[in-house]
């Protein structure tokens, strides 16, 4: 019988705290067959713009369709994948420069496969996955694809 791995939330109000990075990585320590996690942390940038310095990005989202989209890219993950284990945060609402809006943490046994699907699944998220956001700035805001 196939293991059918329920939906699981990604979205976060908000900025990802370093802390909630910090305790996810911690409460990965008593997993002793994983030999390799790969973090990817996507940080707002103060791009400069038409409308002035980017001074955030509010982020929205269609959840109920990403959710599902999340669901397919971790189903795919672990297909192609040998992992033990896969995180995935996004934020929702305001994330001002300097600030974390996403969080993939992929574990696994051998540091190439974490490498390797770190980097699928934070593309397939860009791909593929309803997230919008409003760079905002002094002057303004305008709308960033999610890519």
């Amino acid at each position: 019988m196939d293991k059918i791995k329920k939906t699981k939330k990604v979205f976060v109000q908000g900025p990802i705290s370093p802390e909630f990075v910090g305790s996810s990585i911690a409460s990965h320590q008593s997993k002793t067959n994983v030999g390799a996690h790969a973090i990817f942390l996507g940080q707002i940038r103060a791009d400069q713009k038409e409308e002035g310095v980017v001074s955030g990005i509010e982020y929205s989202a269609y959840e109920e369709m990403a959710e599902e989209a999340f669901h397919q890219i971790r189903e795919a993950a672990f297909a192609r994948f040998d992992l033990i284990c896969m995180h995935i945060y996004h934020s929702l609402g305001i994330v001002p420069t300097g600030q974390i809006s996403l969080f993939v943490f992929v574990s696994s046994a051998h540091r190439k496969v974490s490498f390797e699907a770190s980097e699928y699944i934070v593309e397939q998220i860009k791909a593929n996955v309803p997230i919008f956001g409003k760079e905002l700035t002094e002057t303004g805001y305008s709308w960033k694809e999610n890519k």
